[in-house]
């Protein structure tokens, strides 16, 4: 299946409750990003996607992920009935497998069999899959567009893409946090990762890529330097080329920050001014 045109860097927001995500994505815009992105545990309802397509122009907005455990197939097609023409166009839909399923991947692929069916749905090439092992990435490449992935280093992102081929797009979402102290910098990459360690494939993804139990348990330095980006704009600039060199066909910023720190937008303006080729 041909790639979908993301463009090369990208920006995760959050949800706010004074929604100031809505100016921050049309500032995004601005700046020349070319995707914009929910976490799916911000998304109990859908309607934040099209906030973020009625509040932009050319962008492409997309879920990472939409949660199965929580939506399904009328779900997708009653968000694409209040969008127009073109806001349907910058919809990217990210599926993942349903955790509260006896077999996971078996509820994924019922899913994709299901959305195929409906009536005013998203195409097969509008849809990414989150993955990490061979399987998924498998299906990511024979059912959908590509592939989501997180908390990955380049050189898994070069295997990611010998499983996907040259043809499918393939989405890295990068944890990064703009400081130059990196011992305050780890510590704020360590909370949100020792969660996600605790959850799902994140844990056998690590071992897959050559880290032990000493150290996803101990979320030593060198775990954490090598699946987030930290440093100055510089510094996130080069771990986004990386990737992108890697393999990578879009690289979506997830900013952390310990509330000192600067948030997303402002990691966004940084970047791009240490690296105008980055976006678009």
């Amino acid at each position: 299946m041909s790639e979908l045109e993301l463009g090369r860097m990208g920006l995760v927001l959050n949800v706010a409750d004074d929604r100031a995500h809505i100016e921050q994505a049309a500032e995004a815009e601005r700046l020349g990003l070319s995707a914009l992105w929910l976490f799916g545990g911000q998304l109990e309802l859908l309607e934040p996607l099209a906030e973020l397509l009625h509040a932009t122009r050319t962008v492409a907005v997309a879920p990472a992920i939409v949660s199965l455990d929580v939506h399904g197939v009328d779900d997708v097609v009653r968000l694409l009935k209040v969008l127009d023409d073109g806001e349907a166009e910058r919809l990217v839909g990210g599926f993942g497998a349903p955790q509260q399923a006896a077999r996971p991947l078996a509820g994924l692929r019922a899913f994709l069999d299901e959305i195929d069916a409906a009536d005013g749905s998203l195409p097969a090439e509008r849809r990414l899959i989150a993955a990490l092992g061979p399987r998924k990435l498998e299906l990511a490449r024979d059912r959908a567009a590509g592939a989501i992935t997180m908390l990955v280093t380049p050189g898994y992102t070069a295997w990611a893409r010998e499983v996907l081929g040259p043809d499918a797009t393939l989405v890295v979402i990068q944890p990064v946090v703009l400081d130059t102290d990196l011992d305050r910098a780890r510590q704020t990459v360590r909370g949100p990762l020792g969660f996600l360690l605790s959850v799902g494939g994140y844990a056998a993804n690590m071992r897959r890529m050559g880290f032990d139990d000493d150290d996803i348990t101990g979320l030593g330095d060198r775990l954490v330097d090598a699946v987030a980006t930290i440093g100055d704009a510089d510094a996130i600039a080069a771990g986004v080329r990386a990737h992108l060199a890697a393999g990578a066909s879009h690289v979506a910023l997830s900013v952390l920050s310990d509330g000192q720190q600067p948030g997303a937008i402002e990691v966004a303006r940084a970047v791009v001014a240490a690296d105008p080729t980055l976006p678009g």
